[in-house]
C-alpha cells in the first residue's frame, strides 16, 4: 500500500515563469519574419515587371508591399474567431428557440429510444409488452422512488395507490393491443403526476 496522502494528491504546484530573455526574442522574430516576406516579394515582383518590360521605382514598390502586409497582418488580427468544430455544442447567450434536427445531441437520442420502438410496436403487439412497457414501468419506478421513495416491487399497496387503477393496471396486465397514441399520452399524462 503506498504511504502518498491524500494532501500530496491535491497539492498544485505552479511551473516557473519562463526566462526574461525569450520574451523580448517573440517580439523580434515576427518583425523580422514579416521583413523578409516583404524582400522576398519585392524581389519576385520587381524581377516579374522587369521580365514584362516595366520600370516601377523601387521606393513604391516596397512601401506597396509593406502596406499589403501590414492590412494582411491587421485584418488577420481583427478577424472573428474561427466557428467551434462541427458536433459541439457552445453556449452563446439566448438562443432563437428552433430545434437543430441534424445535431446529434442527447435530446435526439432519447427521442430515438422512444419512437423507434414504438414505430416497431404498431404492427406487432408482443413488441410492445416486451419492450415499450417495461421502459414505462421503469420511468414510473423510478419516479415514485425520487418523490415518495417506493417502487412497485418495495410497496405494492402504496405503489398502486400513487399510480391510480388505470396505471396500474395497464402496468400489471399487457394490453392485448398496441395502445393508441391518444392512449399513451393519458397514460403519459397519469405518470406526470405522480
Amino acid at each position: 500500500m503506498s504511504s502518498t496522502s491524500i494532501d500530496d494528491l491535491l497539492a498544485f504546484e505552479e511551473e516557473a515563469a519562463p526566462a526574461g530573455p525569450q520574451a523580448r526574442g517573440s517580439r523580434v522574430r515576427p518583425v523580422l519574419r514579416s521583413l523578409a516576406w516583404a524582400a522576398a516579394v519585392v524581389a519576385v515582383l520587381l524581377v516579374g515587371l522587369r521580365a514584362v518590360g516595366l520600370q516601377v521605382s523601387l521606393p513604391v514598390l516596397i512601401a506597396g508591399v509593406l502596406a499589403v502586409l501590414a492590412v494582411r497582418r491587421v485584418t488577420a488580427l481583427l478577424a472573428p474567431p474561427p466557428p467551434p468544430p462541427a458536433g459541439s455544442r457552445t453556449v452563446s447567450g439566448e438562443e432563437d428557440g428552433s430545434y437543430n434536427w441534424a445535431a446529434r445531441d442527447a435530446l435526439r437520442s432519447a427521442i430515438n429510444r422512444w419512437e423507434r420502438p414504438l414505430d416497431w410496436s404498431n404492427t406487432r403487439p408482443e413488441r410492445f409488452s416486451g419492450v415499450i412497457l417495461p421502459r414505462i414501468g421503469e420511468l414510473a419506478d423510478e419516479r415514485m422512488r425520487l418523490k415518495h421513495g417506493v417502487t412497485r416491487e418495495s410497496d405494492p399497496a402504496r405503489a398502486r395507490a400513487l399510480l391510480g387503477d388505470r396505471l396500474w393496471t395497464f402496468l400489471e396486465t399487457p394490453p392485448r393491443r398496441t395502445p393508441s397514441p391518444r392512449d399513451l399520452a393519458v397514460i403519459v399524462a397519469e405518470l406526470e403526476k405522480i
